[in-house]
């Protein structure tokens, strides 16, 4: 059964409450919809060298692939800005890779700011069609 739109904005925005963001104050939250039904969050964690900082959409991605789920709907990003936030250039890869061409929801803490397929964010994705796979 689809997850409502609600639900999953509300999963992101409890989830970037725990976003550990000490140097930039940039927290951002994510949930993920698998194709089960299932919710899967994240929040972004950054350290002082910035480089290994970890998104808030590849923890949640890197959870549900964990744990097993293998097919993706949706995911929701959840910034404190009143533009929407898309995806970084690493997450948009890693989510093409796993999830394909998904729903992207952008919000904040009081509305839905936009929504993308992920193609549209995304348009010459490297994959595996390149590896000749």
């Amino acid at each position: 059964m689809p997850i409502e739109e609600a639900v999953l904005v509300d999963a992101a925005r409890a989830a970037r409450r725990f976003a550990v963001a000490p140097y930039s104050h940039f927290a951002v939250g994510a949930a993920l919809e698998t194709a089960d039904g299932v919710v899967v969050t994240g929040c972004n964690v950054e350290n002082a060298t910035y480089g290994l900082t970890v998104c808030a959409e590849r923890i949640a991605l890197f959870k549900a692939l964990s744990e097993g789920h293998r097919a993706f709907k949706r995911v929701v990003v959840v910034a404190g800005t009143d533009n929407p936030t898309p995806p970084c250039g690493a997450c948009r890869q890693l989510l093409w890779e796993f999830c394909g061409d998904v729903e992207v929801v952008l919000a904040n803490e009081t509305a839905v700011t936009a929504r993308h397929g992920l193609a549209a964010l995304f348009p010459y994705p490297f994959d595996g069609r390149l590896l000749g796979e």
